[in-house]
């Protein structure tokens, strides 16, 4: 499918879709959300897909917020509507059951870090800057930040940085525990396509497994989040990749994982 606001790329199992209205550093408006939802429906509904990363064309940003051009045009049931769309589509991200990567290259604000943060894990540019500055509209977070951001790193940090607006370093964001890893903005790709060829390369069924305990587990008592995890655990073992990875174990050679989330 043809798309004006985001390329799709697939290779070798890896889906890249990259943001790209570079002129508008990327910015979020009601056409570019309707082509991601699109595109995730196809990410999800496509079982040779195993990863998928984010990105932003350009070098200045991966997503700098929503198009304040068209944000100042909305009354406030536009507004719900135009908040509803971005939690439908950064839910929707989050639900994905495959491993799910952002590799913020530079800005990643407002509505680009709450993308961000409804990614599994952020590899981040050392030129990349997070922040949540909408307060300095005279409005707030609407795509999900005020309750993934504080999950993330603590209600502390996340109110300070959203009552504030400022904008933080990839540094200062590895250093709160936003992002995993920062790496010179020229290997940034590199370095995540090397983890995601990693993770494309394990069994779907199991991948998707640790995915689901994890997040589900995240708002449950730990009673509750290991019995998530037993059941989980049980359900690999219908895999054929369980029955291929101790075999490859016990015969000392590597594993192909083949399993699907079919069957």
């Amino acid at each position: 499918m043809a798309y004006e606001n985001i390329l799709f790329q697939l290779e070798q199992g890896i889906a890249t879709i990259t943001f790209n209205r570079p002129k508008a550093l990327n910015a979020l408006n009601q056409s570019l959300l309707a082509e991601l939802a699109q595109a995730l429906g196809a990410v999800a509904a496509d079982e040779e897909i195993r990863v998928l990363v984010l990105t932003g064309a350009g070098e200045k940003a991966f997503v700098a917020g929503a198009d304040i051009t068209e944000l100042a045009t909305f009354g406030p049931l536009q507004a719900k509507c135009f908040a509803r769309a971005g939690h439908d589509v950064v839910s929707g991200l989050q639900g994905l059951s495959i491993p799910v990567v952002a590799a913020v290259n530079g800005f990643a604000l407002g509505g680009g870090s709450e993308i961000a943060l409804a990614c599994d894990f952020i590899y981040a540019a050392d030129s990349a800057r997070f922040g949540l500055p909408e307060i300095t509209l005279g409005i707030m977070p609407g795509f999900g930040g005020t309750q993934r951001l504080p999950r993330l790193i603590g209600a502390n940090l996340a109110k300070e940085l959203m009552f504030t607006g400022r904008m933080i370093t990839a540094a200062e964001a590895l250093q709160m525990g936003m992002v995993n890893r920062v790496v010179p903005a020229a290997a940034l790709m590199e370095e995540v396509l090397k983890t995601a060829r990693e993770m494309a390369a394990k069994g779907k069924v199991a991948l998707r497994a640790v995915k689901q305990a994890v997040n589900s587990g995240l708002n449950a008592d730990l009673a509750t989040g290991c019995h998530i995890e037993i059941e989980a655990f049980a359900l690999c073992m219908a895999s054929p990749d369980a029955k291929e990875g101790t075999r490859a174990f016990l015969e000392k050679r590597k594993p192909l994982f083949t399993g699907g989330l079919t069957g």
